[in-house]
């Protein structure tokens, strides 16, 4: 997974905290990490233990990168 401003290189919390609205975007995929008190895992690890199709993953990747470009990063 790649993704803008090396994010998926970062750790889920971190990720969550400054921007929430990722958060959202792993919820509708039935990623429960979002709520997790640890939030150590990386996001793009996050992302890829949970099984997900490839088209599901793309999805994801696509709109995150696509949420960050919005935003300027």
């Amino acid at each position: 997974m790649e993704l803008r401003s090396g994010l998926g290189d970062k750790a889920i919390q971190d990720v969550i905290q400054t921007h929430p609205e990722i958060g959202g975007i792993l919820k509708h995929y039935d990623i429960g990490c979002v709520t997790c008190t640890v939030g150590v895992c990386l996001l793009k690890d996050v992302v890829a233990i949970h099984g997900l199709t490839e088209d599901d993953e793309a999805a994801i990747q696509q709109k995150i990168n696509s949420y960050l470009t919005a935003k300027g990063e």
